[in-house]
């Protein structure tokens, strides 16, 4: 096959299409990476750092001479609008979903050549989801689940993330809300609201930003919360959970596995006792 009809020069602005280049092999088209990268840790070392999620360094990318950048959802609308101003070809995702994440996946490994090879990694992820959604179906009582994405305002998972949640065997206790696509429109604008919900394991991503644990159960009645009274509070990296492409689908799923398996545990140990 013709190199020619491929992109040769592709600059990522954001995690998630890295990390699909290099698992493909592709690693060596990409010339320009966001700042928040963390995936694949190689990267960070090797290519050079040409935005952050809402900024981006457009003389730093136009030096680059792409063929072709890669962007993520409405956010980074000004910045492909800039990009193609100057003459450059820019693909912007809005994948929400699982399904959304292979499809991309699949996508991208088209425009470098390796269709093959793309699916052949989207099967493997989804026969390890798969696994994991299989072995809980036959589980009747499921924890509910409160997903944190930020905490002032309180903004809860988008629809990958609940998604996940319920593959891994438990309840999002706000997967009404899953559909927004964007942030604004997932506040929780009551903190009560998540107390009188009683979730029974909570987990926080404070996109790119440390979790503190006691500022979280020290709000006001969230001591009363199945989930702080069982020190059932956890953190997953944004990173891995709040990047709809690799990680999420592959870490993701696994790390949010492994606390409803914990959560198990505990209610087994607790009605033995």
């Amino acid at each position: 096959m013709n190199e020619d009809y491929f992109p040769k020069r592709i600059v990522c602005l954001t995690e998630e299409p890295t990390e699909t280049l290099y698992l493909l092999g592709e690693q060596e088209r990409i010339v320009g990476i966001s700042g928040f990268t963390v995936r694949p840790a190689q990267a960070r070392k090797e290519k050079p750092k040409v935005s952050a999620f809402t900024f981006a360094n457009i003389d730093k990318i136009t030096a680059l001479k792409p063929d072709l950048v890669i962007g993520f959802s409405d956010i980074q609308a000004d910045i492909a609008r800039a990009l193609i101003a100057q003459g450059i070809t820019v693909w912007i995702n809005n994948h929400r979903s699982v399904e959304d994440i292979y499809k991309m996946m699949i996508q991208l490994g088209s425009m470098v050549g390796k269709s093959d090879n793309a699916i052949t990694l989207v099967n493997q992820f989804r026969a390890n989801m798969e696994k994991i959604s299989t072995g809980n179906q036959n589980i009747t009582i499921k924890p509910k689940v409160y997903f944190e994405e930020w905490y002032d305002p309180l903004i809860t998972g988008i629809r990958w993330v609940s998604e996940l949640i319920e593959l891994a065997g438990g309840i999002d206790i706000f997967s009404e809300r899953k559909d927004a696509s964007l942030a604004k429109d997932r506040i929780i604008a009551d903190n009560n609201e998540v107390v009188e919900r009683n979730p029974d394991i909570i987990i926080a991503s404070w996109c790119g930003k440390k979790f503190k644990k006691e500022r979280l159960i020290s709000r006001k009645n969230w001591n009363t919360i199945n989930a702080v009274k069982n020190d059932f509070v956890f953190e997953i990296k944004s990173e891995i959970i709040l990047q709809p492409g690799p990680a999420a689908i592959s870490e993701g799923i696994e790390k949010i596995s492994e606390i409803i398996t914990r959560w198990h545990t505990f209610q087994e140990h607790k009605n033995y006792i």
